[in-house]
């Protein structure tokens, strides 16, 4: 008896001295996961890409701009390899679930700017990317008073120095451009031509150092001109010979999903995915549109309730003024936790943004101490549009979808999410995400907080009528992502025209011409875009999953809150964090 419990105690001995050692080795894998994913931003991603050190709150990087020279893309390639190198020698097997999660993630983050740099290759295709650089270069620097005015002026002179090399080496890289590309950049320049003219130097009218204040006054003259010439450039000597092709094929498409949003389901089945969710909201459109006009076709009530729209000179304080009664409705209903009574501010979007976008949530970098306000950005109609163009452009704001928009950027949408980052597990979770999370969720939070009650009369509308206008609004604004969907897969694999796109948008996705053509030209860069749709019904499964595991005691507003304290990675990522299962996302 006493030689048994020696031998157990012995066991014990053995198993707790083997849990010690398993610890001790997690220990250290996580340690050596740490240096690893360290070295790859303060090595790797911030110094080839300091735009995007500036705008995550780390101003070390204030005064440089990008290189596109082939120079700086071999030294980038070789220097992914070495951290994927590093980084894959730590066994996934040694990690905590987390941490495994985070290396997955730098891994997926790694393999997705090779695939850009090698094989999509913007600095060979897109003139844009040159110019859009630049100007996001400086508006990062000016949008946010995290320093002194001086300081940051210093900053400008700096990148707008660089930014002239930077137009050179467009010259020299832009060999493979296709005519869709040059055409965005040219439509593009005159805004940020007048951004340098007029907005920047207003932005810094209160810096007092002479010196700086002389030098950027050389400095911002030089890129006007350069930037004057680069548009000459495009239109007489790039534009007619650009002639490449934007569409990725479906191997690359395959790629950049999979490293993106970590979604590997073949193509065909992802698009018949898109096309069948297509389908499930036209029907509701159609069944709802009839309600509301029973005699009239459902694309007359669509035009009917395009109208239904405020003047132009409104359009910010509409959005302002919808964000009281949602959250309100948020808070009344536990639809989900809101960190900050800080709101978002309301502005026009900048002029280097607007060929591309309607509207966008601007939110400061997660290691920004100083300046931390947050932007609504709203694309107001172009002042060169005709009083019918106006009126067409400003569809895209009708009742429905300014609440579906207010929504989808703001409350419970990226603002919400943006206020959860701080809690996120990990300085990797701060830093990388997935566009199926961020755009998921607030496309997810669209339809969710009509199901859940907003937009119904005293919560949102008036009127039953007004809560079925604004019901149409959202399945509209999941139309054209359902269009996006189908557009970015079909166009990018070749079976698909800009034309064709075009036309699926106005007839399949019950959109304007002018608000096609937007989203055609972004689908061609942007091909992934189907993201938000894409993210949706992940996050729709991965609620119905959960429920169907916690019964009665699922809670929306916990699994809401869960969801957003993991960051923003893959809904992968987060399914296996809160369901602790590898399921599949669809």
């Amino acid at each position: 008896m006493i030689r048994r419990m020696g031998l157990a105690l012995g066991l014990a001995g053995a198993m707790m001295m083997s849990s010690a050692a398993a610890t001790a080795q997690k220990t250290d894998a996580k340690q050596a996961f740490q240096r690893a994913s360290d070295a790859y931003f303060d090595e790797v991603y911030f110094p080839f890409q300091p735009t995007n050190g500036t705008l995550a709150g780390y101003h070390q990087y204030d005064a440089k701009l990008e290189d596109f020279s082939a120079a700086s893309r071999m030294a980038e390639v070789a220097a992914l390899h070495r951290a994927e190198h590093r980084v894959e020698a730590i066994a996934p097997a040694t990690l905590d679930q987390p941490t495994r999660a985070d290396r997955a993630l730098v891994l997926a983050n790694i393999h997705s700017r090779l695939l850009t740099l090698q094989t999509i290759r913007p600095w060979q295709k897109d003139a844009d990317t040159y110019s859009s650089t630049i100007s996001n270069g400086i508006f990062s620097l000016m949008e946010r008073k995290f320093a002194p005015a001086d300081v940051r002026l210093r900053a400008v002179v700096e990148r707008e120095k660089q930014a002239l090399t930077l137009l050179q080496q467009a010259r020299e890289n832009l060999t493979d451009a296709p005519h869709v590309y040059t055409e965005i950049a040219v439509e593009q320049l005159p805004g940020i031509i007048s951004f340098f003219q007029q907005d920047v130097p207003t932005a810094f009218a209160d810096a007092k150092d002479p010196a700086v204040r002389a030098a950027f006054a050389h400095s911002n003259a030089a890129l006007i001109a350069g930037l004057q010439q680069y548009l000459h450039w495009l239109q007489t000597d790039l534009l007619p010979r650009s002639h490449g092709d934007f569409r990725w094929g479906a191997e690359t498409f395959r790629k950049k999903l999979a490293y993106d949003e970590m979604v590997d389901i073949p193509l065909p089945r992802l698009l018949a995915i898109g096309e069948a969710d297509l389908r499930k909201n036209q029907a509701a459109f159609n069944k709802l549109a009839r309600e509301v006009e029973p005699n009239k076709d459902p694309r007359t009530v669509l035009e009917e309730l395009g109208a239904d729209h405020p003047a132009p000179d409104q359009l910010l304080q509409s959005f302002r003024n919808t964000f009281n009664g949602l959250i309100e409705f948020i808070q009344q209903k536990h639809i989900v936790t809101i960190p900050s009574q800080v709101r978002p501010i309301v502005e026009e979007t900048p002029p280097f943004m607007r060929a591309t976008t309607f509207a966008s949530m601007d939110t400061p970098g997660p290691f920004e101490q100083h300046a931390t306000e947050a932007y609504f950005n709203v694309t107001l109609p172009d002042k060169s549009m005709t009083p019918e163009q106006v009126e067409s452009y400003m569809h895209s704001f009708n009742v429905g979808t300014i609440v579906s928009t207010a929504v989808h950027e703001a409350y419970p949408g990226h603002y919400v999410q943006f206020l959860w980052v701080p809690k996120a597990p990990s300085r990797v979770r701060k830093l990388l995400g997935a566009s199926s999370n961020a755009e998921g969720w607030a496309h997810y939070c669209e339809q969710m907080m009509l199901d859940e009650g907003y937009g119904q009369p005293g919560a949102g509308a008036k009127t039953e009528r007004e809560a079925k206008l604004l019901r149409l609004g959202q399945l509209q604004d999941a139309l054209l992502r359902d269009a996006r969907f189908v557009v970015g897969i079909q166009m990018h694999t070749g079976s698909m025209t800009m034309e064709q796109a075009i036309a699926f948008f106005q007839q399949e996705g019950y959109q304007s011409r002018e608000t096609a053509m937007v989203e055609t030209k972004r689908g061609t860069s942007d091909g992934t875009y189907l993201y938000y749709t894409l993210g949706k019904l992940e996050i729709l499964k991965l609620r119905s999953d959960l429920m169907k595991k916690e019964g009665a005691a699922f809670s929306l507003e916990k699994f809401h809150d869960a969801f957003l304290s993991q960051g923003f990675p893959p809904i992968k990522i987060v399914r296996e964090a809160m369901l602790g299962d590898e399921s599949p996302t669809l």
